[in-house]
């Protein structure tokens, strides 16, 4: 009972190290710790206003194209928090921003990840997360994260905008902790996103390959059905030190992703479905698996893969699919690491390409009329370029009322 009673206070308290922590409660409570005196130094990098006296300005627009370099610091450290909240006219803005952080002055990144699926949720889709490492509220606009983020020397975090338009405003917290040294053992954090569209015929579709001595701590998948039926029959592998048959082996999709007899949305601490949109071509979900009670060491190398099978068109039980795939895989280990795949472009992430789309206000010049009423442009509404608006020639102010 009590390693249990330990092992959830770590889980609550996870952006401290686990050491400290467990020495800290001892006497069973899971806020024991927070009476003894820290050594640390309470840090933080913000986007708030240079004039922090009387300015009010406290974002960071980003241009098409552009990098906004969100922290530089200076180690030893440990990022403890994140936060951010944005206001972007790219309709699916969370896919297209590229988030990256960089450890010790590395030149690859041990993050890369659109800012949507690194916080659980793809698609671009703006979705409420509720678990233990990654909490989004505000309509799925208030983006937090509580993983841990050690440096010995350095943290470098950006942020890139892979879409078509201006980030109006990109708000941000990074809260970390200056401290005097690192445990010897201590791993880097890493995330990196994945995506094959569709799925390709005969292999498993690869999560992770890794090379290193570390521990994986999480998957976020997200599917969208290319065709009716269910994709979630394919089995989980985990290849560890290189070993041909997996020490790990599962039973289907939802079981790995501690769900069963299919998906629906929910959330929870451990695992979650914060979107499933149903099994007809063209829906979507996101699904995740922290592995915070039983995370997956490994000390030379360690390959995740997951089969992509279920039914097909509504018929058979085990087949192979080919679905959009896109995951992120979240694991720890000492650097350097191995670059096993690279985020494609801002376009290629998305299910269609946004330019061909043309919005109907768009066309309006000024007010048109039609036999039947009249059409102009509401502004102030709507996503930037204001809103469709038809007034029928019928109609008369509102104390009048309407007639036909």
């Amino acid at each position: 009972m009590r390693a249990v009673t330990r092992l959830f206070a770590v889980l609550l308290i996870s952006a401290i190290a686990a050491a400290p922590l467990l020495a800290a409660i001892g006497d069973g409570n899971p806020l024991g710790c927070l009476a003894e005196l820290k050594d640390f130094r309470a840090m933080r990098a913000s986007s708030t206003d240079p004039d922090w006296h009387n300015g009010n300005a406290d974002f960071r627009p980003i241009e098409p194209g552009q990098t906004l370099t969100l922290a530089d610091l200076k180690g030893p450290g440990q990022i403890a928090h994140i936060w951010f909240t944005i206001s972007a006219r790219d309709k699916f803005y969370s896919k297209l921003l590229t988030l990256r952080m960089y450890w010790d002055g590395e030149k690859e990144p041990s993050v890369e990840c659109p800012i949507g699926d690194f916080f659980a949720a793809g698609h671009g889709m703006d979705v409420y997360v509720n678990s233990i490492p990654v909490r989004v509220s505000s309509d799925g606009r208030g983006r937090n994260c509580y993983w841990p983020m050690p440096f010995g020397k350095s943290a470098r975090i950006t942020v890139t905008n892979d879409g078509f338009s201006r980030v109006n405003s990109f708000y941000y917290y990074i809260d970390w902790q200056a401290k005097k040294s690192l445990p010897a053992n201590t791993a880097y954090f890493h995330a990196q996103y994945r995506q094959e569209v569709p799925c390709k015929p005969g292999p498993n579709y690869l999560i992770l390959d890794a090379v290193g001595k570390g521990h994986y701590v999480g998957t976020v998948q997200s599917v969208r059905l290319n065709e009716p039926g269910w994709y979630g029959e394919g089995d989980d592998f985990f290849f560890i030190d290189g070993e041909k048959e997996p020490s790990l082996k599962g039973t289907g999709t939802e079981d790995y992703f501690c769900d069963g007899w299919g998906f629906r949305k929910f959330d929870g601490p451990f695992y979650g479905v914060p979107i499933f949109e149903g099994f007809n071509t063209g829906d979507r979900s996101t699904v995740y698996r922290w592995h915070l009670p039983d995370p997956i060491p490994f000390t030379k190398s360690l390959r995740v893969e997951i089969e992509h099978k279920g039914s097909r068109n509504n018929v058979g039980g085990f087949v192979e699919r080919f679905d959009d795939f896109s995951t992120v895989a979240y694991w720890y280990q000492t650097e350097p690491h191995k670059r096993f795949t690279t985020i494609p472009p801002g376009k290629d992430r998305l299910e269609f390409d946004p330019t061909a789309i043309i919005q109907m206000e768009s066309l309006l010049q000024g007010a048109v009329s039609t036999p039947a009423g009249k059409l102009s442009v509401q502004q102030g509404v709507g996503m930037g370029d204001g809103q469709l608006w038809f007034t029928p020639e019928s109609a008369r102010n509102w104390a009048d009322g309407w007639t036909s």
